[in-house]
């Protein structure tokens, strides 16, 4: 009976541990459209379709935001995770002015509010709500995706943050004379990211009173992220919906052996990129590789895990200008580590020693305590 309770209580230890690894608070896919004009001072509307993949969400939600010195600015410009929506600004201006602006419209139809700690793009545009520093991440990893020469300004005293940017020519949609601020000899003209009216807010060269005898400090922007594991998707016409499956067999193995990872993109493209994402023991969701589809919309991948204990694995696709992107559902792989089966083998092979051993003694102990019949005499 002890026994017994002992296992069970053992079992349900093994659970309750086993829980605390899986997966929790997953978001899910988002998808959002702004408005924008043709131009600052212009009348024509169109509309920019963003969304982000449940994956990209999580990946960045998981990465460090400490943010201890200025230095630590930069990595929150995140320009090849939102190079999409640069190219679709791209398609609609052909000037920087203008491009500035247009990226100025987004974020200016993002509510106001206070956050802290520092958050990415990607996390900002799903949570749609931030902050001037959250959303000067957005501008500038926007503009910078282009191709232009931008910086971070930052207002100690005002505890406030927006960019500058190096045009081709001076501002001519500003409603105030073009305010800059000059370092290492380049002229960064002034953007603020703060502001609810998108169709007649702040633009390219205009700058809040309050800001333009503050002491600003440039940052400059040779730390920011270079690469990502994904990125969003952007259009200007409706986001079509795909879906990814995935498989990983066999779904338990021992350290040292491959598990094939493969699954099927849908509708079936080609030459898509597939992010394979992994989460182990419990620990952040981090790349294992990036594999590309075949004219099935098929993929596959040999893997060799290298980290005994509880792994999750999903498939992820960005999207594209036709279709938001898409994440599998999670599969679970147990990996047996070479000690733990070495162990678990000599566990074995001395249970049934003992097993034997406990046999054998109670066959002996039963024939000595079997009573002899008695002798008759002749």
């Amino acid at each position: 009976m002890r026994t017994k309770i002992l296992a069970t209580l053992i079992v349900a230890i093994a659970l309750a541990q086993l829980s605390c690894l899986l997966p929790r608070g997953l978001a899910a896919s988002y998808s959002g459209s702004y408005e924008l004009l043709e131009h600052g001072s212009g009348s024509t509307e169109c509309r920019l379709n963003v969304a982000v993949p449940q994956s990209l969400q999580d990946y960045y939600a998981e990465k460090n935001h400490r943010a201890s010195s200025e230095d630590d600015f930069a990595k929150f410009v995140t320009s090849y995770t939102l190079a999409p929506i640069a190219d679709c600004l791209e398609g609609i201006y052909s000037d920087d002015e203008d491009f500035v602006n247009g990226a100025l419209m987004l974020v200016h139809q993002i509510p106001y509010e206070v956050t802290a700690p520092s958050k990415y793009p990607v996390e900002t545009i799903v949570d749609n709500k931030g902050d001037c520093d959250l959303f000067s991440y957005i501008v500038a990893s926007i503009v910078k995706a282009r191709g232009l020469d931008v910086v971070l300004l930052y207002y100690d005293s005002e505890v406030h943050m927006n960019i500058g940017v190096s045009l081709s020519h001076p501002p001519v949609d500003a409603r105030d004379p073009a305010f800059s601020v000059t370092s290492n000899g380049v002229r960064y003209y002034v953007a603020e990211c703060t502001g609810g009216n998108w169709q007649d807010g702040w633009r390219v060269g205009e700058c809040p009173d309050t800001l333009r005898q503050a002491s600003v400090q440039v940052v400059t922007l040779g730390d920011c992220e270079q690469i990502s594991l994904g990125q969003v998707a952007a259009s200007l016409n409706t986001l079509s919906t795909s879906s990814i499956s995935l498989s990983v067999s066999p779904s338990s193995l021992i350290q040292g052996s491959i598990a094939t990872v493969s699954g099927e993109l849908s509708p079936a493209l080609q030459n898509k990129t597939i992010t394979i994402y992994v989460k182990v023991n419990g620990l952040s969701w981090t790349g294992l590789a990036t594999v590309t589809t075949d004219s099935d919309g098929r993929f596959t991948y040999a893997w060799v895990p290298d980290a005994g204990g509880v792994e999750y694995v999903r498939a992820s696709w960005s999207g594209d200008s036709s279709y938001a992107g898409a994440d599998s559902p999670i599969e679970t792989v147990i990996m047996l580590s070479t000690f733990f089966v070495i162990l678990l083998g000599l566990i074995i092979v001395l249970v049934c020693a003992g097993v034997a051993v406990a046999i054998i003694s109670r066959k002996d102990q039963q024939e000595i305590q079997t009573p002899q019949p008695p002798e008759i005499p002749s």
